[in-house]
């Protein structure tokens, strides 16, 4: 009995050894180093010093096309046709309550669209879509094309995406990226990538005389911070950007904080939820194309009414006929300014967390994790507009920030998310140690990823508001800035 007693003593020591070497194995302290200390933030600051010193704004005549191509997919094929759309089934990404499930049926038509922006001999393409988020296999794909095609280049190309969470799945990998996306699907991305690279052909191929102005309203009826509630701050600003062409067609471009997560993991059709309801009521109001960026989302959930699809249109409808109101006022020119910056962001280590001080094995996270892709911070001025895009799910609070520097300037800001990679959230730092969905499962690289992405979006910001303009240039007067009101 005693010998058993010691060979069983001995067998659970080891185990416990066994444990306690892959506990060591497996986790890893937070690093709290200063990020301005880092390697990563040398190599991207002296990129940014680099792109500052080549910085060349252009003035002239503004040309611009627009193109929409359809991504709703036909379901219940017998076999898949990525070249045509047609699916066996696609699943529903957004929610990892739904499992991966394919969806069901069509509640609404979802498309890519594209604004082809051309002063002098610089071309930006502005393209959003009615996806949850941009992955990096589709960036990629477009860029390639478009590098072939088109001999552009992938600093001319502002991804966006609406951000519903009731769109096509199957783009991501990873035991993540399978939770919110369903199971990857190749020919679903290959189409994707098919039909965006239409659209931006379509845009630069249409590029017309043409003439643009921009503005804000507030809309504090439609949002709200989710993540502290009344402790923190509210971005209730709606930014848009009005095109017209010299044949008359117009286009209206709209930007807003609140998440488009009106339709719950109950909805299993696919939609553009209350920014697709925004989109085609502008279309119905006169507008020849309409599309909506998503905003600044991180922390911030829309404020609705209603029973199901009842609750996205009520937003959708209301923010339009604001959108509706005020745009006609917005002086339009025919000659601006366009400057852009595109900075490549070099990361830290994986942070994904499992208590407030140790982070997970970057092998177990590259095992559970999608792949991120090339990461940028994306920076345009056009006109009295000033564009800012960023990879991820972008704070609301830090936002708040670059709307006030450049309404210090007469100028207005649009600060989407979601640019052709994704990086979680990016937060400000005093919510890091919350232990919150946003600020512990979502944050992924770190401590000081909002200070750091925080401090590279102003000195990218500050470089184009430093941009001489003579007041020819200027899409709209300061009288016509001031009289911007709340909703």
């Amino acid at each position: 009995m005693k010998k058993l007693l010691k060979i069983l003593a001995r067998i659970f020591g080891i185990l416990i050894v066994l444990l306690v070497v892959l506990l060591i194995w497996a986790l890893k302290k937070v690093d709290y180093t200063p990020y301005f200390e880092t390697s990563y933030y040398r190599t991207t600051r002296a990129r940014l010093d680099s792109l500052s010193r080549n910085l060349a704004p252009v003035y002239g005549k503004a040309y611009a096309g627009f193109a929409r191509i359809s991504i709703t997919p036909q379901l219940g094929a017998v076999k898949d046709d990525p070249e045509k759309g047609v699916f066996k089934a696609v699943p529903l990404a957004g929610f990892g309550s739904r499992k991966g499930k394919p969806a069901e049926s069509i509640h609404d038509s979802i498309f890519v669209k594209a604004v082809a922006l051309r002063v002098g001999p610089d071309t930006l393409v502005l393209i959003g879509s009615d996806l949850l988020i941009i992955p990096p296999n589709l960036s990629t794909g477009v860029t390639k094309n478009v590098i072939q095609d088109l001999h552009m280049h992938r600093d001319q190309l502002f991804f966006s995406a609406t951000h519903t969470h009731s769109s096509l799945g199957g783009w991501s990998g990873g035991y993540v990226g399978k939770e919110f996306a369903g199971e990857p699907n190749p020919g679903v991305v290959r189409w994707l990538v098919q039909q965006y690279t239409r659209a931006v052909e379509e845009a630069v191929s249409s590029l017309q005389p043409a003439s643009l102005g921009s503005g804000v309203f507030q809309a504090p009826a439609f949002v709200k911070n989710r993540l502290v509630g009344d402790k923190g701050f509210v971005n209730t600003q709606f930014a848009y950007m009005v095109v017209r062409l010299s044949t008359g067609r117009q286009a209206i471009l709209g930007s807003f904080a609140a998440h488009p997560t009106t339709l719950g993991g109950w909805n299993m059709l696919v939609s553009g939820d209350y920014p697709g309801y925004w989109q085609r009521r502008m279309e119905q109001k006169g507008y020849d194309l309409a599309v909506f960026f998503a905003g600044p989302v991180g922390s911030h959930s829309a404020r609705s009414h209603g029973d199901k699809f009842e609750r996205p249109r009520n937003i959708g409808v209301a923010l339009a006929d604001s959108t509706a109101k005020y745009a006609p006022a917005v002086t339009l020119h025919d000659s601006m300014v366009m400057a852009s910056l595109t900075l490549k962001m070099d990361l830290p280590e994986f942070h994904v967390r499992v208590t407030d001080g140790l982070r997970m094995n970057q092998t177990i996270v590259h095992k559970l994790f999608p792949v991120v892709g090339k990461v940028y911070i994306q920076t345009a001025r056009i006109g009295n507009m000033i564009r800012i895009t960023a990879p991820c799910d972008f704070s609301g609070e830090l936002a708040l920030h670059y709307q006030a520097e450049a309404g210090n300037r007469d100028l207005h800001a649009m600060v989407t998310s979601f640019n052709g990679s994704y990086v979680g959230y990016i937060i400000p730092e005093k919510y890091y140690h919350l232990n919150e969905y946003e600020s512990r499962l979502m944050s992924w690289f770190g401590p000081y990823t909002g200070p750091y992405f925080d401090e590279m979006i102003r000195r990218s910001l500050r470089l184009l508001l430093s941009v001489h303009c003579p007041s020819r240039y200027l899409a709209t007067s300061s009288s016509e800035f001031a009289k911007q009101r709340k909703f």
